[in-house]
């Protein structure tokens, strides 16, 4: 048997936060938590990333929230999103807090309905800020099934979450491990064997290190795929899912055209992340936010890739930038980029261990994925309800 209950129904209490005046820094940096809707994420919250003093709690609306209640937020990015407390906390005006009646429902289980709701509940945030007053909180109505269920259905998600929380914790770990010997292994400025090169001297001779198209105009069914500053989100980038440019505009471009095995370098937004392009790219093109770069071999290659990344050459990019609005690095400043180039031995054994490290993250990462499907899946099947 599952009842269908309003939230104020089945809570001893649903209320929001409040904001000490900004105007006394004596409220802020004190020993009471105090979260914000920006740290709602669909997540177990152990620790606040701000505090605030008595005085600021006094001299607010803010109220204490106890342990094991659960979060929404009211308004902003995360706008309808929940998350868990696991400690004693107060928070902003944009957080709302849900002490739920543990006798009715279980705080757990309310959370996984909420966020398996997720899209429902952000539908009916108002305003041009997109979002949700107390009021409209209250009268969400839940499934709730008895609390043998209810724990049931926890201790089945609690597993899958459990083992996400698992794997995010061992990719973080492991990219710490790999970003360490990353740029111990490319500190070799100064070593014996070691040249000093630019980055215009190791290219290919065909590689012109330019611009691509400035203005790709509306997508093209059939046109040209074009790779955006916004694509370089993996180690690779494919042509699934790219917006497409006519043939024209992508033939006025010609030395960005791609053949598929170029380094993707953002000169744009964010200047020095990059993306390597699969063979599947070929005959492709790029933004003015991108410059391909290409190579003779496949190991000089992965070798500058490495070296972009270390931490001595993002802080060079990082120091070649300019910009406020929109961040840029100068295709001339990309050029004269010092690359030490060890002998093509120790080049082959840096990348063999690199290539190692990128391969157990892409590994995890994939295991996450996969678990966090069954999380989804297994969490609508179980809190489905006629």
């Amino acid at each position: 048997m599952v009842e269908w209950k309003r939230i104020e129904e089945i809570s001893l209490n649903v209320f929001a936060g409040g904001t000490p005046s900004t105007k006394h820094e004596e409220y802020y940096d004190g020993d009471i938590p105090w979260i914000r809707s920006g740290e709602i994420d669909f997540n177990v919250i152990s620790s606040a990333e701000r505090n605030i003093t008595k005085a600021g709690y006094d001299n607010s609306s803010a109220k204490l929230i106890r342990k094991g209640s659960v979060v929404m937020a009211m308004t902003g990015a995360t706008v309808a999103k929940s998350a868990i407390v696991e400690f004693e906390t107060s928070a902003n005006q944009s957080v709302c807090a849900i002490e739920t009646d543990e006798s009715v429902v279980n705080y757990k289980f309310l959370y996984y309905v909420l966020a398996k709701d997720y899209f429902r509940i952000k539908s009916s945030a108002q305003g041009a800020l997109t979002s949700l007053n107390l009021a409209m909180i209250k009268q969400i109505e839940v499934p709730i099934p008895n609390i043998i269920e209810q724990q049931r259905i926890v201790g089945t998600l609690d597993t899958f979450t459990s083992s996400i929380d698992n794997l995010k914790e061992q990719i973080a770990q492991r990219r710490k491990q790999y970003e360490y010997y990353r740029d111990q292994l490319l500190d070799l400025e100064g070593k014996p064997g070691v040249e000093m090169k630019t980055l215009g001297e190791i290219v290919s001779s065909d590689c012109s290190l330019s611009y691509g198209i400035v203005q790709p105009g509306d997508d093209v069914i059939d046109g040209i795929p074009v790779v955006r500053p916004v694509d370089l989100i993996g180690i690779y980038v494919s042509k699934g899912g790219l917006k497409k440019t006519t043939k024209e505009i992508s033939n006025s471009y010609k030395r960005t055209i791609l053949k598929g095995n170029e380094l993707l370098f953002c000169v744009r937004g964010t200047t020095g992340i990059m993306s390597l392009a699969t063979p599947g790219l070929k005959g492709c093109n790029v933004t003015r936010g991108i410059v391909p770069i290409s190579f003779e071999d496949e190991l000089t290659k992965m070798f500058v890739y490495y070296q972009l990344k270390s931490f001595r050459l993002q802080r060079s990019i990082a120091d070649k930038t300019n910009g406020t609005a929109l961040k840029q690095i100068n295709v001339k400043d990309l050029r004269i980029l010092q690359i030490p180039l060890p002998p093509l031995q120790e080049q082959h054994r840096i990348v063999s261990i690199l290539d190692t490290f990128e391969a157990s993250i892409q590994n995890l990462e994939k295991q996450l994925k996969e678990r966090e499907k069954q999380y989804e899946y297994y969490r609508n099947k179980l809190l489905t309800f006629e």
